[in-house]
């Protein structure tokens, strides 16, 4: 299995991305709730008007969302060097150089946006990079992800508070981390607010790490070029500091990686079901839920 990987992650990435764009269809089209909740949230966000355009967003995102795995391939399993010629760009970029120029740790905050695993690799590549892993619950994908993950100064660690507090310790060291801000929250650990139009329930991690450390933040995407070209990195400097406050400051998470999706609103990953109530979370209308 993986020599026949390692053989599919040489072909050009133009002729991957066609093949991710017949991925996607048919995983669109195959059986579950998939194809459902990927127009829900398409429909639902408010980025485009019922009908021709969302029809038309929905149409894209589905052959963005096939070559957003497909290339899992090179970007894991091609030697590093090779993974970092596929950057052939950025924007942005000497904020974080300053912020780090100043003693600063850095907080990269990536939404689910085009190749987001393209950043902690050109990241690391430079500077010392901690982010948070959970593994697969396959051995192999959990192998094959790590491997593909921690290189050059990568360092993964558990999505449990022992993760937190290497991640604490490598902002301290003026490090950069790596913060997914559009995940759906554990119970206990986020607090809803507004996403897209509707309640999210949102990690307050960041803010957390911001205020004990001093740290500057950046949303960070990686926008997928047309035609296999490669990627480009953009990145948004946070202007303040997040507020104290963990309702305020998931607002403010929120409305960052919403702009982000809108300008890049094919390649973010809509499949994902951003808006569920997590096991032992308070309803969105509750007064516990902020």
């Amino acid at each position: 299995m993986m020599f026949l990987l390692k053989l599919l992650a040489r072909l050009p990435l133009p002729v991957l991305h066609g093949l991710g764009i017949v991925l996607g269809w048919l995983i669109y089209w195959s059986p579950g709730r998939h194809s459902g909740r990927m127009r829900d949230n398409v429909f639902d966000s408010g980025l485009c008007t019922p009908g021709r355009d969302c029809r038309r967003l929905l149409r894209q995102s589905i052959g963005e969302s096939g070559k957003a795995i497909i290339e899992l391939l090179p970007v894991w399993l091609r030697p590093y060097d090779q993974v970092l010629k596929l950057v052939k760009g950025t924007s942005g970029w000497e904020h974080i150089d300053a912020a780090r120029a100043a003693g600063k740790g850095v907080i990269v905050i990536a939404p689910h946006i085009g190749c987001f695993e393209m950043i902690n690799l050109y990241y690391a590549s430079q500077h010392p990079f901690t982010a948070l892993y959970k593994p697969p619950r396959k051995p192999f994908l959990a192998a094959l992800m790590l491997a593909g993950r921690q290189r050059g100064q990568a360092r993964l660690v558990p999505t449990d508070l022992s993760g937190v507090r290497a991640q604490l310790a490598a902002l301290k060291r003026h490090e950069g981390i790596g913060i997914l801000p559009d995940q759906v929250a554990s119970s206990g650990d986020g607090v809803w607010a507004p996403f897209l139009g509707r309640p999210a329930y949102t990690p307050t991690l960041t803010a957390s790490l911001q205020h004990k450390t001093g740290a500057a933040a950046f949303f960070v995407a990686a926008e997928r070029l047309s035609w296999g070209r490669g990627y480009h990195l953009h990145v948004f400097p946070v202007l303040d500091d997040l507020p104290a406050n963990k309702a305020e400051a998931a607002i403010r998470i929120n409305q960052g990686v919403e702009a982000v999706v809108r300008r890049f609103p094919a390649q973010y990953l809509w499949s994902y079901n951003r808006h569920k109530r997590p096991g032992g979370a308070p309803p969105p209308d509750s007064p516990a839920a902020g």
